[in-house]
């Protein structure tokens, strides 16, 4: 069956609008990345979702660039957000979406085996555990539930909060000032400058 021209328009043709996707390009190193998803549905309360990058089932460790188009596919292995979001009764199409990506946390690892990445994952794993869990504890709407049995490194997810709260005030220790900024000072050991808060946060419908 073939579509129907009437003039320059396709008679099932969905309306024709512009969209535009903002980002910096340091979103595209690879590593091991924690990411927020903010979700916005048209009338409702915005939705969240925490992630890492760094498989479980390989030893990539992939860009948030790279999760976003995953997040938000058709393929059942990796489109949890979608997922998460059409459980929820929320129409992704007709959403805004924002990411808050901090990173690479960790490098890729390079050498031979699963050891150095199983040991670099298990870390932010824990990580992402523990943010997912202080956003909830904190009155935001997390949709998934993060399961991991890592210890957490204190210190470190203390920076990982720090840069975290810069976004999301509510998490900033009681009698600490967050502030509300794109970049900012934390440095995260051992990956250096671990810090990308800015440019490359927003993902925009644009109408």
């Amino acid at each position: 069956m073939h579509n129907v021209v009437r003039g320059s328009q396709i008679a099932d043709a969905a309306p024709v609008a512009i969209h535009e996707i903002h980002f910096g390009g340091g979103i595209l190193q690879r590593g091991f990345w924690l990411y927020v998803w903010e979700v916005t549905g048209e009338g409702h309360t915005p939705l969240y979702y925490v992630g890492r990058t760094g498989d479980s089932s390989s030893t990539n460790a992939q860009s948030p660039f790279n999760r976003m188009g995953q997040h938000l596919g058709f393929a059942k292995n990796s489109n949890m957000l979608r997922r998460h979001l059409e459980v929820n009764g929320t129409d992704p199409e007709s959403c805004v979406f924002r990411l808050i990506a901090l990173g690479p946390i960790e490098q890729e690892a390079r050498t031979p085996g699963r050891r150095a990445h199983d040991q670099r994952r298990d870390v932010v794993a824990a990580m992402e555990k523990a943010l997912a869990e202080l956003l909830a504890s904190a009155g935001l709407k997390v949709m998934n539930t993060v399961k991991s049995r890592k210890p957490l490194d204190e210190a470190r997810f203390a920076q990982v909060r720090a840069a975290f709260a810069r976004v999301f005030p509510q998490l900033a220790p009681a009698g600490a000032a967050a502030t509300k900024s794109g970049r900012g000072p934390a440095v995260l050991r051992p990956a250096p400058d671990a810090e990308r808060l800015g440019g490359s946060r927003s993902c925009r419908k644009v109408k």
